[in-house]
């Protein structure tokens, strides 16, 4: 295999980094926050097209206040910062979450992003903020549930073919699903990240803590990939 076209990444391990350096966790997400952007550039220089970046699930609620605080605030400067530069380089940013429960100076913050670098089309590099699988794929389901009652003349037809017509109702149907999932850390799971989308994707997992994942790391994540064989349930093409 080549280059993957998707690359998600489960950013894990600030606060275990933060622990390793005798740092203030707050401290770890920062440097996250610096390794996040790197990562971004260089998969574009790697003709990678879409990054999704987990940066805030459903159960990081339950993290305590000041460090979800301190989250947040982190986004938003990390937006307001490298908004600009990463249009010039045609990177198109987009989110993918439930917008509800976020603060309305970032929903509206995210919005002006969105609208901004719509034309961009070197990388769309993808924000999961307040996101769940689980939520997604209920929510699609409730969407779905309403299109069916709204155009009932139609629901023989959307039920015959309900796979690729549930995905219409995901957040953004239009992306096409991760064909390599990377998690820092040392964790062997994927933590509710894109539950439906990652059916066949590759799976790759690090011991590297986030702040230290670098261009090295991120290669040998590629170099990887390209030796792995997809047969999306099928048989191997060419076996050895």
């Amino acid at each position: 295999m080549g280059i993957p076209t998707h690359i998600a990444f489960i950013m894990d391990g600030n606060g275990r980094w933060a622990k390793q350096h005798r740092l203030d966790r707050s401290e770890g997400h920062a440097k996250g926050a610096e390794v996040a952007e790197a990562t971004v550039r260089l998969s574009a220089d790697r003709g990678i097209r879409y990054v999704t970046l987990f940066a805030f699930s459903t159960e990081n609620w339950k993290r305590p206040e000041n460090e979800v605080h301190f989250l947040f605030q982190l986004l938003s400067e990390y937006l307001l910062e490298h908004t600009e530069e990463m249009i010039k380089k045609g990177v198109r940013i987009r989110f993918m979450g439930r917008m509800k429960g976020l603060s309305p100076a970032l929903q509206d913050l995210i919005r002006r992003i969105e609208a901004q670098s719509f034309s961009c089309d070197r990388l769309q590099m993808i924000l999961a903020v307040n996101y769940g699988g689980r939520q997604e794929i209920s929510d699609g389901f409730l969407r779905l549930h309403e299109a069916l009652n709204n155009d009932p003349g139609r629901k023989d037809e959307m039920i015959a073919s309900l796979p690729e017509t549930f995905e219409r109702y995901l957040y953004l149907p239009d992306i096409p699903p991760p064909d390599l999932i990377i998690r820092t850390s040392g964790e062997k799971r994927i933590s509710n990240c894109l539950l439906w989308q990652s059916a066949y994707s590759e799976l790759y997992f690090t011991d590297t803590l986030w702040p230290d994942f670098d261009e090295k790391c991120f290669d040998e994540a590629l170099k990887e990939y390209s030796r792995r064989k997809r047969r999306f349930g099928g048989l191997d093409e060419h076996p050895s």
